[in-house]
């Protein structure tokens, strides 16, 4: 999450719980797909313990410009390497230091409709960012390990990253958004952005709403997957992360963040500030609604 400026954005933006589902714009669906897996509270949290140690190894941080970013990255593309990704760092300068995100694209599917998702993997100078925001880094990992896992051959082309500065103002995604050609932006179907996935005392999950740009197929996707669950959601608008500046460049975005967790922005913000069951759940949507979406193309 952004810097505690944009706290209040994120608040403002919940109106209300959502549960009514209306009818999914129509697409072609392949049924061939496997259905989704779940995953195992260990199979995200050895990615939050590793993010930890690179934190205390690094001076109690993972922020933009530091040795403990930089590392960061690094634990997460080898571990996208060794799965069959496409990997590519992408450079970017602020505040003098240079930084990168990570993209990674898993072979197959159709390259004219892309399903991106992805989450901020900088942490703030005051402390290691676990919750804020490795539970998202860790979530869309453990999901993009999945897709290698099980072979998925999805209908969309699917593009994993974790951005870089996002704390200081999402300097990483909109950096990278804004290099796309028009036709690039016109190939992603949807973003999907992670923001905080594993915050205590969780009691409802809030799924971005993007009214803007009438997206609706992956937010009704999302609160399908929890009503089923008995799990209450409420809508968010676009702001506060990442998917901010996908909509500044016209790109439609959904996804979810746990809220405000008991310590942000500090050095408390460790592993005792994750839950790992919150994470495992959060993780496990990310993987239903992916594994949903992949074995569609949206008919224009």
């Amino acid at each position: 999450m952004t810097s505690r400026r944009s706290l209040p954005r994120l608040a403002a933006a919940v109106v209300g719980v959502s549960l009514t589902l209306s009818a999914v714009p129509a697409a072609t669906a392949d049924t061939r797909l496997p259905a989704a897996p779940t995953v195992s509270e260990q199979q995200v949290m050895s990615h939050l313990r590793a993010l930890q140690r690179i934190a205390d190894r690094n001076g109690g941080n993972r922020a933009h410009g530091t040795k403990g970013y930089a590392e960061s990255v690094a634990y997460v593309k080898r571990a996208l390497d060794r799965a069959g990704f496409r990997t590519k760092l992408v450079p970017f300068t602020h505040d003098g230091a240079t930084g990168n995100s990570l993209i990674a694209d898993w072979p197959g599917g159709d390259p004219d409709h892309v399903l991106m998702t992805g989450a901020h993997l900088d942490s703030v100078k005051e402390g290691p960012g676990i919750n804020d925001n490795g539970s998202g880094s860790a979530a869309v990992l453990a999901t993009a390990l999945q897709v290698a896992k099980t072979g998925l051959k999805p209908e969309r082309h699917l593009r994993f990253a974790w951005w870089g500065a996002e704390e200081p103002g999402l300097i990483g995604s909109a950096q990278y958004v804004g290099k796309l050609s028009a036709a690039e932006r016109r190939r992603i179907d949807v973003y999907l952005n992670f923001d905080q996935a594993g915050s205590r005392n969780t009691r409802q999950w809030l799924v971005i709403h993007d009214d803007e740009h009438g997206e609706t197929e992956a937010q009704q996707a999302f609160e399908a997957w929890f009503a089923e669950r008995s799990i209450p959601t409420f809508d968010i608008g676009v702001g506060g992360s990442d998917h901010e500046s996908f909509g500044n460049a016209g790109i439609p975005s959904s996804g979810f963040s746990t809220g405000i967790s008991d310590c942000i922005h500090e050095a408390c913000d460790d592993l005792s500030n994750v839950d790992p069951k919150t994470a495992r759940t959060s993780t496990d949507a990310i993987v239903g609604v992916l594994w949903k979406l992949a074995a569609t193309t949206p008919r224009h």
